[in-house]
């Protein structure tokens, strides 16, 4: 197994206090990008309810998953928690609606904008709270596995390229597994999945304790010990399958896996409720894009001044994909409110 590179890309005398592990831990939770997260769409938008998850929730959850995982694996526990920890810092308000809409909107400009290739942007250029360098200044082992960072949404153009070191893969498999596992929960707790539908997905069979032919209720009360039950077979199977060199499911359980993520893009993630939010969120996207390509002068003074060096359309996506849901939607309303002054 490889040694991790541990050396970080600027003089750091503020490094040397405490391991470097714990020094990128705690940089990127005290980051503003990091608060930022509590505000930020995983699947429903926050005013749908206040026990939903969260991009933040989200973090946390992955980051105990990549813990377990590489604790299994024999890995560097550290190393995936730090990683985890850091992985979505780059993701815009509303989920990956707003993803969508951002990149929308950077394509009529000649770029591109993928949630991952942005976390390294924030770690490394836009979170600057030493006077000495711009960025966390982490190490080049965290900043490695989040340049390599792929699932199915997250396709960073440099990951075709690179191969992903162990702990970078680690935390891809808790990411897939802690999603799977929140928003199935999250689907039920918003009635958007019934009582009946999860027992058609093997994954849940196998895991499931519960009476037959439940009720809401039944499966409610079961939910929080069959996820774990289902976790804990999966990170099974990731040991089982384990070489020293690929962290990947066994292909038995990458289908079970792949049967419920379908249940949940057919029932939770096409919902018309969560399909209508999602629609409304791109909408607000591209407004308030648009809005501060036009008038650059709009932002505030720190992103305006780097129109003439970076451009407006790539200084309104960083200043956009920082917002949470909340403040996207106010600038929305003081930015595209035609009735203001009527």
């Amino acid at each position: 197994m490889s040694r991790l590179d541990l050396s970080r890309r600027h003089e750091d005398s503020y490094a040397d206090r405490e391991s470097p592990p714990t020094v990128d831990r705690q940089r990127i939770i005290h980051s503003a990008a990091f608060r930022r997260l509590q505000y930020k769409t995983q699947v429903f938008v926050a005013p749908h309810g206040d026990h939903f998850r969260s991009r933040l929730t989200h973090t946390l959850e992955v980051a105990s998953l990549a813990r377990s995982i590489a604790d299994a694996l024999g890995l560097n526990a550290e190393l995936a928690e730090v990683v985890a920890l850091a992985h979505d810092l780059g993701h815009p308000p509303f989920g990956h609606a707003g993803e969508r809409a951002l990149d929308e909107c950077m394509q009529q400009h000649g770029g591109r904008f993928e949630h991952n290739e942005h976390t390294l942007r924030v770690v490394t250029e836009l979170e600057h709270p030493y006077p000495e360098f711009r960025g966390l200044n982490l190490t080049n082992a965290v900043r490695a596995c989040l340049r390599t960072h792929t699932t199915a949404y997250d396709r960073p153009g440099s990951a075709l390229n690179e191969p992903a070191p162990l702990g970078c893969q680690v935390v891809a498999q808790a990411d897939q597994l802690a999603y799977v596992s929140h928003d199935l929960q999250d689907g039920l707790y918003a009635e958007l999945l019934t009582p009946d539908e999860p027992t058609d997905v093997e994954l849940w069979r196998l895991a499931y304790a519960g009476p037959s032919s439940p009720t809401r209720e039944d499966v409610l009360r079961h939910l929080r010990p069959t996820i774990e039950r289902m976790q804990a077979l999966l990170i099974d199977d990731l040991r089982a399958t384990f070489d020293g060199s690929r962290v990947e499911l066994s292909d038995e359980n990458r289908q079970r896996l792949d049967a419920l993520r379908e249940l949940l893009h057919t029932r939770v993630y096409r919902h018309p409720d969560v399909v209508r939010m999602d629609e409304d969120a791109g909408r607000v996207v591209h407004a308030v894009f648009n809005a501060f390509v036009t008038n650059p002068q709009q932002m505030p003074a720190r992103y305006a001044a780097r129109v003439e060096r970076d451009g407006a359309a790539r200084v309104a996506a960083d200043y956009v994909a920082g917002m949470t849901d909340r403040f996207c939607q106010n600038e929305h309303a003081r930015l595209c409110d035609t009735r203001k002054g009527q």
